[in-house]
């Protein structure tokens, strides 16, 4: 590659980044144009905006609690408890099933199945090291459930209005149905504030089970691994605990809400930017039709049953 070429793709990367801080730009946008750069241009920054984007994400989330009072987030965190815990485990049933049909590899299908019980990239990088998966696993799980989030961001808001979903329907079938804490926030926000407000809760409650979860496998396993705790669940708590403690500066919490809702839309653009052909290559037929298939399940089953009244 000439230098040339690299200045070319340095220019466009920095020049939809810079487009992805205006207000006007959506979170599908934003990822379409990270797609772009990392399939059709090249990201001549990939390693680095990899890790950028996952710290950006953990303070754009952590954010999002300054919309929030902490009394809406302890009743809403509440009421979804027993519907998390049992679709949790359904989840990681229906997908090691999945997996020995399909004759995917059992580490491989095990990630799958916790990425999409949990929250995708960060229960699989949690619970890896615990069950001795190889990096092919890893890659591999990791590209599937990648990039379904991805189809799921650009899908779940026409779906959802095409449905006449409300604003609490929509954000409890996003935070159920949807991998990854980004799209979750990146769909929800499409769709509505309070869609946003009731996704982003329900999901870092879910996201909370990585602990016991991860726990209880190297109990199983009596690995070497530990579970990590995902730490911006307690600065989002925090946020939301200040927005409520001192509710005469609203004006405030408002600006750090929009604040952190643009660093989302920022954030989906590195995302997008982190896809490249290698990482579709690498998925294969067998994880990709085990991860979509058990997708299709859990999307359609909580769809029902959010539909149906019988998760409220």
């Amino acid at each position: 590659m000439d230098r040339r070429d690299l200045r070319i793709r340095q220019a466009i990367f920095v020049a939809l980044l810079s487009a992805s801080c205006l207000p006007w730009v959506s979170p599908a946008v934003a990822l379409g144009a990270g797609l772009v750069v990392g399939l059709a241009v090249g990201n001549p920054w990939r390693d680095l905006t990899t890790k950028a984007s996952k710290r950006l994400l953990q303070l754009s989330v952590a954010g999002l609690g300054f919309g929030l009072g902490i009394g809406q987030v302890w009743h809403t965190g509440r009421a979804g408890l027993g519907y998390t815990m049992v679709g949790i485990l359904g989840t990681m049933a229906i997908g090691l099933l999945f997996g020995r049909l399909l004759r995917v590899r059992t580490s491989t299908a095990a990630l799958i199945s916790v990425g999409t019980a949990i929250c995708g990239g960060s229960a699989i990088a949690a619970v890896a090291p615990l069950i001795e998966a190889e990096g092919e696993d890893i890659a591999v799980s990791l590209a599937t459930v990648f990039g379904l989030n991805a189809v799921a961001l650009l899908v779940f808001p026409p779906l959802g209005h095409a449905l006449g979903l409300t604003q609490r329907q929509f954000g409890l079938w996003a935070a159920l149905a949807i991998h990854d804490t980004s799209s979750v926030v990146g769909a929800s926000a499409a769709y509505g504030r309070a869609a946003l407000g009731l996704a982003t809760t329900v999901k870092l409650a879910r996201a909370a089970w990585i602990v016991p979860a991860t726990l209880g496998l190297a109990w199983v396993r009596r690995g070497r691994g530990r579970a990590t705790f995902p730490w911006f669940i307690l600065a989002f708590l925090a946020a939301a605990t200040l927005r409520s403690a001192f509710p005469h500066l609203g004006p405030l919490w408002g600006k750090a809400f929009g604040l952190a809702r643009r660093a989302l839309v920022v954030t989906l653009f590195l995302i997008g930017a982190a896809v490249d052909r290698d990482m579709l290559r690498a998925i294969g037929a067998r994880p990709l039709a085990h991860g979509l298939l058990l997708w299709l399940v859990v999307g359609s089953g909580t769809l029902l049953a959010i539909v149906e009244e019988v998760i409220r």
